[in-house]
């Protein structure tokens, strides 16, 4: 192999060095010898090596690379090296046709003069040219000055859905409970809980349940299940009403 004059760090990558080596041993990109070329790459690559020069990591991985395809080269009828070869020979042509194409757009933007100046200043107008109700501009002001909405005085609007709202007693739903698993209707935990439910409802029921199982009246399995007791069943109502209100 003849001696190489050129410096490494004049090829952009492994890929560009390849590339020179093609074209200064007048190979055909289109079917190299491939065993030929990784010869020459490799024993460049130790050139540079033995002088200490410090190499890109790229190169070294694309040495690597090459090493590994010429041990299967090396076997008969591999398939894997055919891969490598078609592969390797795929991105030389690639890279062969980029190159053709950043220097012919080279040498059509080498005759264009690109003049740059600074961008114009646009002066701005900051007129605030909205007209509002003064009444806005009032409230406005007076939220600027801590005086807003959230610091007026409540209304009784505010209240009303509070105030209005029906008050559900425990022992009321108590008998619900009871009603329902006595004649079948109610069977399941979640049953006795609908999303169209107040909320004082729904708080109710869930105490009622939670007294019924703390006395002994009904049970609840793993499933959800619900079960009552029937020797609780014959209890006056009286009393009911007298030990959960």
């Amino acid at each position: 192999m003849d001696a190489m004059t050129f410096k490494l760090e004049n090829f952009e990558g492994p890929l560009d060095l390849l590339l020179a080596l093609i074209q200064k041993h007048k190979m055909d990109l289109h079917d190299i010898p491939i065993l030929e070329l990784i010869d020459q790459y490799t024993a460049l690559i130790e050139q540079y090596r033995a002088q200490r020069l410090d190499l890109a990591s790229e190169f070294i991985e694309m040495a690597a690379r090459l090493v590994e395809m010429k041990s299967y080269l090396l076997l008969p009828r591999s398939p894997e090296a055919e891969r490598m070869k078609q592969e390797l020979t795929g991105q030389l042509i690639e890279y062969e046709l980029c190159k053709r194409m950043a220097a012919t757009l080279g040498g059509m933007a080498a005759g264009t003069v690109i003049a740059v100046r600074r961008p114009e200043k646009v002066e701005q107008d900051m007129t605030y040219t909205l007209r509002h109700d003064p009444m806005i501009l009032a409230e406005a002001w007076a939220g600027l000055m801590g005086k807003g909405a959230s610091k007026r005085a409540p209304t009784t609007e505010k209240f009303e859905p509070i105030v209005t709202a029906p008050v559900v007693s425990v022992s009321s739903r108590v008998v619900h409970v009871l009603r329902g698993l006595v004649s079948g209707r109610l069977s399941r935990l979640r049953q006795l809980f609908l999303k169209t439910d107040s909320r004082s409802t729904t708080v109710a029921t869930f105490l009622a349940v939670l007294e019924l199982v703390r006395h002994g009246r009904l049970k609840i399995d793993d499933s959800e299940q619900l079960t009552v007791s029937r020797q609780h069943l014959h209890t006056s109502q009286e009393e009911r009403n007298s030990e959960w209100t």
